[in-house]
């Protein structure tokens, strides 16, 4: 896979210099005003994050600010409390039912769908491997071919990397593990840990080009800097999801992790106030790819989110300039 890099640090250091150096440009317009923005704990929706903040102070001359958020407590203070006024990576299936009922009410705004063909979960192993053995490319293929994937701790058998204790998808690979007979079929699944733990068992793999199967999710710079392929012949079934999402399911069946929409969520407030910002807000629309590029250049570089999202505005112009007039365009670029 392609990774851009543009600039230097110092480039970037000067960059970031004449974004937050005080000036009349910074002050805030009165139709715009302070506007709040949830930078989540994860980087892609810090870079977002950022991004945004950069867009609004620079183009709409807004006073932006951004406060720490996590998706279930943003969203519980954007409806109880009107802040923050903005959440740039919302993934809902953690707050459906707060998220609908905030919108039935008239509190939240669903103001686009950040990613535009959304978030992904799945089952990967490394395209070289599939480029090796085309069958491995379908969950049958793998069930079939352990030995591939020999577990260093359990000779003879094939190791499946799960997720860590304690996230919901340790759960979910659990049961599709039993759902789709894998441990009949020779493989054993291992907890990496931690995060980190997870992405450094898939990198080193990568880099030696050796043989790894495990779950991952996107938007990540584990996926934007290693070419992986997503096991198919796993079809999501929304009848039986619940049971395999459930600790106590006492008979999953094969299933797959849905698509899952990554939404750009405001207060009515902020919506209604500030249309003009809120336009540009309710038009940004990324495809993941270019998520995952830019955290792989931000990971390589070892780079902030705030670098981040400058590289973002630097290498993808053609993407943010569609969201908003020419006279935005021109006044965030002279800010760059």
């Amino acid at each position: 896979m392609k990774t851009l890099i543009v600039g230097t640090a110092s480039a970037v250091t000067v960059a970031l210099a004449a974004l937050t150096a005080p000036s009349a440009a910074l002050a805030a317009d009165d139709a715009c005003g302070r506007v709040t923005i949830a930078e989540m704990s994860w980087n892609s929706a810090a870079m977002l994050a950022h991004m945004e903040a950069i867009i609004l102070r620079e183009g709409y001359g807004c006073d932006a600010e951004l406060v720490p958020g996590d998706t279930v407590p943003t969203i519980t203070s954007m409806t109880e409390k009107g802040e923050p006024d903005l959440a740039p990576e919302i993934w809902p299936n953690a707050a459906k039912e707060v998220l609908a009922q905030a919108e039935a009410e008239g509190r939240l705004v669903i103001a686009a769908k950040t990613l535009s063909d959304g978030g992904q979960e799945g089952w990967f192993v490394p395209a070289y491997m599939v480029e090796a053995h085309p069958d491995l490319a379908s969950i049958e293929g793998i069930k079939t071919s352990a030995g591939l994937f020999p577990d260093p701790e359990e000779p003879g058998k094939g190791r499946f990397y799960n997720c860590p204790s304690g996230w919901q998808c340790q759960i979910v690979n659990e049961n599709l593990f039993e759902a789709y007979g894998l441990d009949e079929a020779g493989f054993t699944m291992f907890d990496p840990g931690s995060g980190p733990g997870l992405a450094g068992a898939i990198a080193k793999a990568y880099e030696r080009e050796e043989p790894v199967f495990a779950y991952y999710f996107s938007p990540t710079a584990v996926l934007g800097k290693y070419d992986m392929v997503m096991v198919g012949g796993m079809t999501h079934d929304p009848e039986t999801w619940d049971c395999v999402t459930s600790a106590d399911c006492d008979d999953p069946k094969p299933n797959m992790y849905p698509a899952s929409d990554i939404l750009t969520v405001v207060t009515t407030r902020f919506a209604e106030d500030a249309p003009e910002a809120y336009g540009f807000v309710s038009s940004v629309s990324i495809p993941s790819d270019v998520i995952n590029a830019v955290l792989a250049w931000q990971e390589d570089n070892q780079a902030t989110a705030e670098d981040a999202a400058l590289h973002f505005l630097e290498v993808y112009p053609e993407l943010w300039t569609a969201w908003v007039p020419g006279e935005v365009v021109e006044k965030v670029k002279a800010a760059l």
